[in-house]
């Protein structure tokens, strides 16, 4: 990754300073970034991806060409004419579940002075990790990706600036204990009508559990998660990983099953 960022930069003739303003650092902070010795954080990389034109998938992954979308289809329907008795999970973003879900979050617990956005992030994680381990379904099918704080979702910073746009709702910073804490205030209230009965338990299952967590507490268990565990740094994390969770994290009664 490191290699690949400072191709890309030598390449079109840019300079570290630069690109260390493009992602707010200072220049030798972006150096210990380009040399390894630091780790690049998913909104960096967002920037960057960004910048250089390119997704952040294949900029994680180091990939300079993009293939056609036509092939990737064709590619990924042969795949599954193949595999037919495989199960793939191919995560598919329903931002419109994204944000009633996040809405609600805020709604229920959002006030609490611990709830800050790191452990919503956390929060919603578990929410569609959980449900597919249970049910074998998505309920949002975001994107997450390893980072040193634990699993974050891709799109977050997008769909809350959306959001922020609609009036949905407005970002505050407060102070808890000695740091700077970013919250959300909702501006509406949440639309569950498009959830099932049994995606809108689970969601305040998971409220409930985790409403007392702080962003240190909720940071260390995603940590003991198989999915995190098992993904690299800054690449996405699996969803069929649920399936080889310890009992600390398993949701699912898999003893009951034939």
């Amino acid at each position: 990754m490191t290699t690949f960022l400072k191709k890309l930069r030598q390449q079109n003739n840019i300079s570290q300073e630069f690109l260390a303003k493009k992602i707010s650092v200072s220049r030798p902070t972006y150096a210990q970034v380009e040399n390894g010795d630091r780790k690049m954080l998913v909104e960096e990389a967002q920037k960057l991806a960004l910048f250089f034109g390119l997704s952040l998938d294949d900029f994680l992954s180091g990939k300079e060409n993009i293939e056609p979308k036509i092939k990737l289809e064709k590619s990924v329907k042969k795949a599954r004419k193949q595999k037919q008795e495989t199960r793939i999970s191919v995560p598919q973003e329903k931002v419109e579940k994204f944000k009633e879900t996040l809405l609600y979050i805020l709604e229920r617990i959002g006030a609490r002075p611990n709830i800050g956005e790191a452990v919503v992030c956390k929060l919603i994680y578990f929410i569609d990790f959980d449900y597919y381990e249970k049910f074998e379904e998505q309920i949002i099918g975001a994107k997450y990706i390893k980072n040193h704080f634990g699993p974050t979702p891709v799109a977050f910073s997008e769909i809350v600036k959306q959001m922020e746009h609609d009036g949905d709702l407005i970002p505050v910073v407060k102070k808890y204990f000695q740091h700077d804490q970013k919250k959300y205030l909702p501006r509406r209230s949440a639309n569950l009508s498009n959830f099932s009965a049994q995606e809108k338990e689970l969601i305040d299952w998971e409220i409930e559990r985790f409403k007392d967590f702080n962003a240190t507490k909720m940071r260390d268990y995603s940590h003991k998660d198989v999915p995190w565990i098992g993904a690299n740094d800054l690449q996405l994390i699996d969803y069929e990983a649920v399936f080889s969770r310890t009992d600390e994290f398993s949701v699912r009664q898999y003893n009951d099953e034939l």
